[in-house]
């Protein structure tokens, strides 16, 4: 039975002000109190919720290995609970995407860890390479988005940044007794979406590409495709394995969303199928020669609004559909 505790601490939180597209406008510090929840997934794995993004915390005899880092202005709440968890060092964070509530941590949780190559170094590496902290491991394209600049100032601080990042479809190492693997999904949420899997644990992380809360966030001046989005649940659908034939157990493949609940096979299949839907019918809207503001009068969406919708918000439906229809309409280059 996984075991959720609500966790209230009272942080000094440096933070930061973001415009739309994840900029930094400023730099600002309050005094706050955050309430934040650590669920244990598996014996050595566990999730924090209600710091931004859902982070995973992996830990054994090689240290921690963090999956994303929340908000910035939640990094000294996400540091407090990992060391209620575990006093050994954290060693990887992990990145899955390039959005604030996902990254915004990333220098101030590094700061706390010890990357693996601090001391002697090794044949053509020299001792404390990356500077003391825990390595951030993301795909190229994290890296890209996070280092362009937004008008006159970098998205982010420098130490933010990846120190190590990848350009191949699987990237992989071995910590704690157990593989974990990168999954590079391009095109999904955004074109730098990554999804964890720890075989051991039999647990995945995936980011933004699953987010029980709402319909997807589909980023298409980013790289984001409806396509791109339902290809990468169908990659989580074949990688996790359902309940069977024993299906009175709580067992199986648990998949940690972006944001929202913890996940089993069948919910990414529901999931998946909700967007396979709404994909066909403004598909087949646009076959019919309908404009963008026709397509959102037909309400493709209908029958998952109550669920996944919102007419408010940073996302509303009406974000969605117009992401879902310039995906079928642009030419991509």
């Amino acid at each position: 039975m996984r075991k959720g505790i609500a966790i209230v601490i009272a942080v000094i939180a440096c933070s930061y002000a973001f415009d739309a597209h994840g900029g930094m406008l400023q730099q600002r510090t309050a005094a706050s109190a955050v309430e934040i929840e650590v669920l244990q997934v598996r014996p050595n794995f566990y999730m924090i919720a209600g710091a931004g993004g859902n982070i995973g915390v992996q830990m054994g005899e090689d240290g921690v290995v963090v999956i994303d880092t929340g908000n910035a202005a939640q990094a000294g709440a996400v540091i407090a609970a990992i060391k209620k968890l575990t006093t050994r060092p954290i060693r990887y964070v992990i990145n899955t995407g390039p959005d604030p509530d996902h990254v915004g941590g990333n220098d101030a949780v590094a700061k706390q860890g010890q990357t693996l190559f601090t001391g002697g170094g090794g044949a053509g590496v020299a001792a404390d390479f990356l500077g003391g902290g825990a390595s951030i491991l993301a795909h190229e394209k994290v890296l890209q988005r996070m280092s362009a600049p937004t008008g006159k100032v970098s998205a982010f601080p420098t130490e933010a940044l990846p120190t190590e990042t990848f350009f191949e479809p699987r990237k992989y190492m071995y910590l704690n007794s157990e593989g974990i693997e990168i999954l590079h999904q391009p095109a999904a949420h955004t074109d730098g979406d990554s999804m964890v899997f720890f075989r051991r644990s039999d647990v995945v992380v995936a980011g933004d590409i699953l987010d029980t809360t709402r319909f997807p966030v589909i980023d298409v001046a980013r790289g984001g495709s409806i396509q791109g989005e339902i290809a990468a649940l169908n990659r989580l659908v074949d990688l996790a394995i359902p309940s069977v034939p024993i299906v009175s157990r709580e067992a199986g493949t648990l998949v940690v969303p972006g944001h929202g609940r913890v996940c089993n096979q069948l919910d990414v299949v529901e999931y998946r199928d909700m967007l396979s839907i709404i994909q066909d019918r403004v598909r087949d809207l646009i076959k019919q020669g309908r404009t963008l503001e026709q397509v959102k009068a037909a309400a493709p969406a209908k029958g998952y609004t109550r669920r996944y919708g919102s007419d408010t918000g940073p996302w509303t439906t009406n974000n969605f559909i117009e992401a879902v229809y310039r995906s079928l309409t642009e030419v991509k280059r």
